[in-house]
């Protein structure tokens, strides 16, 4: 797998959880509690399988990526419904919920992974995952610190 197909599939996990929240559709009919259910754990077993595929994990770090990310997606969507609920508007604070959670994914992969399962999985979309992450929160925070200059 290259940079661009792991990429792609990042952004395509990120997508799918987001449908869970905001579906979309020919009558943007809400899913069902149990279709969203189904729709997260089939997204669950996809990236466990292409981790695995990827990294030629070992079973035991199969079982640990997949208590993960069942764990870390179903807090991601939670979490994203509440700020539905709560009718939040603001983009950012979505983008600020999503980067947190994957980077406690990315925390928990270079614990479960050898070093070079890291090496890999780094080359493989999750570098330039973390400078996208990186990126952002230096904007948030550069903005954030404007706002309290601003007030003195």
């Amino acid at each position: 797998m290259n940079f661009f197909d792991g990429m792609k599939h990042l952004l395509t996990v990120t997508a799918l959880a987001l449908l869970t929240v905001f579906p979309i559709g020919a009558q943007n009919q809400p899913q069902t509690p149990e279709q969203q259910e189904k729709q997260l754990l089939d997204i669950i077993d996809k990236e466990v399988q292409r981790l695995s595929d990827l990294l030629e994990l070992e079973y035991w770090q199969e079982f640990y990526v997949d208590s993960t990310l069942n764990h870390d997606y179903h807090a991601l969507q939670e979490e994203l419904q509440d700020l539905q609920k709560a009718r939040v508007g603001n983009t950012d604070l979505y983008q600020n919920i999503q980067d947190k959670w994957q980077q406690q994914i990315a925390d928990t992969y270079q614990r479960i992974f050898t070093e070079d399962q890291w090496k890999k999985y780094w080359k493989s979309g999750g570098q330039r995952a973390q400078k996208a992450r990186d990126k952002r929160r230096q904007k948030a925070e550069k903005a954030t610190g404007e706002i309290k200059n601003a007030g003195k």
